[in-house]
């Protein structure tokens, strides 16, 4: 908004100008962002908890000695990614160019994902279908029309047709593309519900989820950027994409938003994100690295998720496996996802929560430096 507002009046104050850059704007996004985050987050938590939308802690036997450590977490107000959703929201449409159709794309897919995840958390805290919440089959049903509507828009539109399909390979010199048809249709519904998931998954602990995908997204702002940079781009060997650089500034407004959330979220948690934020981030996330055509990237800037997505898959897989083998199922971890492996292995949940920060920003440093290696 502000770039449409004020570039037109720098004929009159040349300073004006600076709202053309988009450096400055993602900036200014991030910061925005954040403040949002400050402003409305604690009014948001007691209006959560004057409501009674507390987390319940999972029980069985998997994780019963999971459920005698989190038990002080009970109750406390989930449905917090509805301030993650104000503070990307909020200064996407007040720092992007309104006239950049990939930020409609991003935005609508982190708006609809949210909707998605809130109406999930508003049934399981209802107690409706049996207080699971909604079912798989629907959330994937809202994955997939995303995923279905970005190819839409993508392929409809003669500056993206040519490149839409397109699967381009990293770490060659000379450009590796394929061609993959309508199976394209098939691997954007596979990269998009995947990150959704993924990041569902590993929102369990305190801070984890938010601060992966904050790394994430900082990742996925410089790609954006040097996508949307012909000189850089050009040199760098990679696809060329003009409106790519306005997803730098979405990309800043999620960084924003996930530290302002983190505020919050930080152990002790007051306030978790529910499927309401996780499902909208991971949507965000596989957006843009589709838009970008970097699907292949996100493999490195979501490491971590995509760790911890394998990690449930290999132990379901082998537990089914095993039964039908030795008639018993066994687990390859103590627990999945992940980072509950390694708290019933002893480790505090501070200890990984940061270690797997530490994770994340090696495989985003590992994924832009990729950059480079083609």
């Amino acid at each position: 908004m502000f770039y449409h507002l004020l570039v037109p009046l720098s004929h009159y104050w040349i300073g004006f100008n600076v709202f053309r850059y988009i450096t400055f704007r993602a900036t200014f996004a991030a910061v925005t962002a954040f403040v949002i985050s400050l402003i409305f987050g604690p009014g948001l938590i007691r209006w959560l908890e004057s409501r009674k939308f507390g987390e319940k802690i999972r029980s069985g036997d998997d994780y019963r000695d999971l459920a005698d450590r989190h038990r002080h977490k009970a109750g406390t107000p989930t449905m917090g990614g509805i301030i993650i959703l104000l503070a990307l929201l909020i200064p996407t449409l007040l720092w992007e160019r309104w006239d950049n159709p990939f930020t409609w794309m991003a935005f609508g897919a982190a708006a609809w994902m949210g909707a998605v995840g809130f109406a999930d958390d508003w049934m399981k805290l209802r107690g409706r279908g049996k207080g699971r919440g909604m079912s798989g089959r629907i959330k994937l049903g809202g994955q997939v029309l995303l995923a279905l509507a970005i190819c839409f828009f993508l392929y409809s539109d003669p500056e993206t047709r040519d490149w839409a399909e397109q699967l381009r390979i990293p770490f060659y010199k000379h450009p590796v593309v394929l061609s993959m048809g309508l199976v394209w249709i098939l691997f954007t519904i596979m990269v998009i519900a995947g990150s959704s998931n993924a990041v569902n998954l590993t929102d369990g602990l305190d801070g984890l989820a938010i601060g992966c995908i904050g790394i994430a997204a900082f990742a996925s702002a410089v790609m954006a950027y040097l996508t949307g940079h012909r000189e850089i781009a050009d040199y760098l060997n990679i696809l060329y994409i003009p409106s790519a650089g306005e997803l730098t500034v979405f990309c800043a407004a999620l960084i924003g938003a996930s530290l302002g959330f983190l505020w919050f979220n930080a152990y002790p948690a007051q306030v978790f994100m529910g499927d309401t934020g996780s499902l909208a981030c991971g949507a965000a996330i596989g957006t843009v690295a589709v838009l970008l055509k970097k699907e292949l990237f996100l493999l490195l800037i979501g490491g971590v998720f995509v760790i911890e997505a394998l990690s449930v898959l290999l132990q379901k897989s082998y537990f089914k496996y095993s039964r039908r083998r030795w008639g018993e199922g066994r687990r390859i971890l103590r627990c999945a996802p992940l980072h509950h492996h390694f708290e019933k292995s002893g480790w505090a949940e501070n200890k990984i929560t940061v270690r797997f920060w530490i994770c994340a920003i090696i495989f985003a440093l590992l994924a832009v430096g990729a950059l480079k290696l083609q």
